[in-house]
């Protein structure tokens, strides 16, 4: 089935190549890293986790896309979404695998991976993560592949693809658990010291893996054979709606037992993220004129079942979700946490333009697996609608 990728229109080809050009550019940033040392990028030791670890963060939460997709498939037979599910099977591969290179470009060399597999730890929660993402990773590929092939073969899929797709969901609900707990284990880092943390990994995770799941069915709608029916995209949008509103009321319980306790360790980092601190406010319009603004933007949008119909509409709500999780849970979850230092002081973090090469490099990894991928489910879906 792998041979479909090789073969498409001027715009496939010319959407591979620009996705390999990236790739060079962000290998030859890596490269510059790799020579020089974290030096190069914006971190420091006082903000020792930049974009590299918000960016992993997020994208285990773009994961979940998958999950959500065959919880009511297999759990409820919503048959709705079974021409869903190979999207979000998929959809998920190429983001465990983004968030997993995030991790290796984070430590430097990436020989030191090789630690967390030859000297395991079970004490240390990373070693937990990387085992739930690899593991989520390799479940996805196996059911999404045999998923494809019994469709090429016109046969329903086997037995044991309907047993890893259950063992799917548990590790689907673990990766977002573990990073949380990622987190929290952090002493001294009080932004990140809340019971709730894992619960509002999960939330953002099911608002803005199926959101971006929405617009790639919507935009295979255009460009293939594969037509995603709107009651599935209405279901998969009533989904997002409630997951970005539970992400909404769980922040707001953050505040409100920050700023009642009115302890300052508490406090500190929820002022710099909204209002400033010591003069210091460079997230101040990411998270009050994108976040903020954007999510409750998409939960209107959302909540009018007239509008959530309307698909242009639809995709500027999602896009709103989307951006606003990602400036949630990555930027002002992870940066937030530095704030203030174990000093009492602001350091801000700029990242470098060898840190954002690097990341679009990474993108494009992730791009460039995914179009193979959706590049085989629909050169299948098309073979079959030719030979009827």
């Amino acid at each position: 089935m792998l041979e479909k990728a090789f073969h498409g229109s001027k715009l496939y080809w010319g959407w591979v190549v620009a996705l390999l050009a990236m790739i060079g550019i962000g290998v030859a940033a890596y490269a510059n890293q790799f020579q020089n040392g974290l030096v190069v990028t914006g971190m420091s030791r006082d903000v020792n986790w930049g974009l590299y670890i918000a960016q992993f963060t997020f994208f285990v939460g773009v994961a979940a896309s998958g999950v959500m997709v065959a919880i009511p498939l297999y759990l409820h037979n919503f048959k709705e979404f079974g021409k869903v599910v190979i999207f979000g099977e998929f959809l998920a591969v190429a983001s465990v695998l983004v968030a997993l290179l995030f991790i290796v470009i984070d430590m430097g060399y990436p020989t030191r991976v090789f630690n967390v597999i030859l000297h395991p730890t079970p004490t240390a929660i990373v070693f937990w993560d990387v085992v739930a993402l690899s593991s989520y990773l390799i479940v996805n590929i196996l059911i999404g592949w045999a998923a494809v092939g019994a469709e090429r073969k016109g046969v329903a899929p086997a037995k044991w693809v309907h047993v890893l797709s259950f063992v799917a969901i548990p590790l689907a609900i673990s990766i977002h658990t573990v990073t949380a707990f990622l987190f929290c284990g952090m002493p001294g880092r009080d932004y990140w010291h809340t019971a709730i943390l894992a619960a509002r990994f999960l939330a953002s995770a099911f608002a803005a893996g199926p959101a971006l799941l929405i617009i790639i069915c919507l935009i295979m709608r255009r460009l293939s054979v594969f037509k995603v029916g709107d009651r599935a995209i209405d279901a998969l949008a009533k989904i997002v709606c409630y997951a970005i509103i539970t992400n909404v009321f769980f922040f707001l319980l953050e505040v409100y037992t920050s700023f009642y306790s009115n302890i300052p360790a508490g406090t500190y980092p929820l002022q710099y993220l909204f209002f400033g601190l010591d003069g210091h406010a460079a997230l101040v319009p990411f998270m009050w004129e994108a976040a903020a603004v954007l999510a409750f933007l998409g939960i209107g949008l959302l909540l009018v079942p007239k509008l959530r119909r309307n698909h242009k509409a639809l995709v500027v709500a999602l896009v709103s979700v989307f951006i606003a999780c990602w400036i949630d849970k990555g930027l002002g979850l992870v940066l937030g946490g530095f704030v203030p230092n174990s000093f009492g002081h602001v350091v801000e973090y700029v990242p470098t333009a060898t840190e954002l090469l690097v990341i679009l490099g990474v993108y494009a990894i992730g791009l460039l697996v995914l179009t193979v991928l959706y590049k085989v489910a629909t050169g299948v879906r098309k073979e079959l609608a030719q030979d009827r």
